[in-house]
């Protein structure tokens, strides 16, 4: 930003993102915006996603029109106030393509921040470590059928203080397929020896749907290892559980099924597109994928039901956590929230479906990094909220 003019440029959305498609652009030359507000659609090659303005003002300049393809870094958009002339724009715009060659990020190492195959005890592990050693890391645990890149949105926007550690569970994305017993104790067994093969004696713990049981149940069996809890739409907290989309999620083989499974997860529908269908159908036919998730399924999810009640953690937990929840939730209900402990603050978005991560990034990356800055003034400052 130079004094009232804001460069609007590529996001970095994470993993080995080079490059995205302005798919089109929300707001038109001329229109005031709010910091947060959605500006444009950028499609990657797993996901097209909304880009939030990084500030107030009136967007005086489209430089890219939609369809373009550009690398990441490069100079889409100019906001500036009102009253700034429009030469100071047009010279903006000149020296930032000078001082910012649009091809700068793609000469970057393409390699840097890559998931890399990592042995835990009879495992193959598919792991992406990003960020710095300063502050106690985050481990993201993702949900059923998932993979890292269910955390494209957050990884990288949470490792600017500290390290942050995705990776597939067993059974999918690029991991092995061996799942055991497939219940959430056993899943929670490889989260633990995964942070002892990374050495990591403690961690906050980010847990998603399936991966919020299994952050769960790590507290419960291994208490010592988790420093907080954040739980997206977590698994453990109810009875209920959408079993059509379990099994039509596993089960489904064409584009056109697999897109109607897909927009369950999201309130916003026109997210799930093309690409997105073609990630999970390919994940579905790798050699052994769909029998591991038939073995997780039959463990977490009999009779089309949640097989553990994990409640009673966090009823006599005094781990820091903080439950997040989309109210159009059509997997799990946000109503699991109710009748937790008063001291455990829930947030539940509007407009939002079962992948809050994803429909609400923005809201979700700041409360987390406040969050694991200081969990225990946190907890502290949720107790007082409760007795008050």
């Amino acid at each position: 930003m130079t004094d009232t003019i804001t460069a609007l440029t590529m996001p970095k959305f994470g993993l080995a993102m080079t490059e995205g498609k302005l798919a089109s652009w929300t707001v038109s030359v001329g229109q005031s915006v709010q910091q947060g507000d959605e500006l444009a659609d950028i499609e990657t090659t797993k996901i097209t996603s909304s880009y939030e303005s990084p500030a107030a003002g009136v967007l005086r300049k489209q430089v890219a029109e939609a369809g373009e393809t550009l690398p990441v870094g490069a100079l889409i958009g100019v906001l500036a106030d009102a009253e700034t002339p429009d030469v100071d724009i047009e010279a903006f715009i000149k020296n930032f393509h000078a001082d910012n060659p649009q091809d700068a990020a793609a000469t970057q190492d393409a390699t840097a921040g890559e998931p890399k195959q990592i042995t835990v005890g009879e495992h193959t592990l598919n792991v992406r470590d990003v960020g710095t050693q300063q502050g106690t890391p985050i481990v993201l645990v993702h949900g059923f059928g998932g993979d890292i890149s269910n955390w494209l949105l957050t990884q990288d926007a949470l490792a600017a203080d500290r390290r942050v550690i995705a990776f597939d569970l067993p059974g999918h994305g690029a991991s092995s397929k061996n799942v055991g017993t497939g219940t959430l104790a056993f899943l929670a067994g490889v989260v633990s020896d995964l942070l002892q093969t990374l050495k990591i004696e403690k961690a906050h713990v980010v847990g998603h749907s399936l991966g919020g049981g299994i952050a769960l149940t790590l507290l419960r069996d291994h208490p010592e290892q988790v420093a907080s809890l954040n739980l997206l739409a977590p698994a453990g907290l109810g009875k209920n559980v959408n079993a059509d989309f379990i099994s039509a999620f596993v089960d489904s083989e064409s584009s056109r099924d697999m897109k109607a499974v897909l927009q369950m997860l999201v309130y916003n529908k026109a997210l799930v597109g093309r690409k997105m269908v073609d990630a999970v159908l390919r994940a579905r036919r790798l050699d052994g994928a769909r029998d591991a998730l038939h073995v997780i399924a039959k463990a977490c999810f009999p009779n089309g039901h949640q097989a553990d009640d994990l409640r009673s953690v966090l009823a006599g937990a005094e781990t820091p956590t903080q439950i997040f929840w989309g109210k159009e939730d059509e997997i799990l209900s946000a109503s699991n929230a109710s009748g937790l402990p008063d001291i455990i603050p829930v947030t539940v978005f509007e407009e939002t479906g079962h992948l809050p991560q994803l429909e609400r990034a923005t809201d979700m990356n700041k409360a987390i990094a406040v969050f694991v800055k200081d969990p225990e003034a946190a907890l502290s400052m949720a107790r007082m909220d409760a007795t008050a």
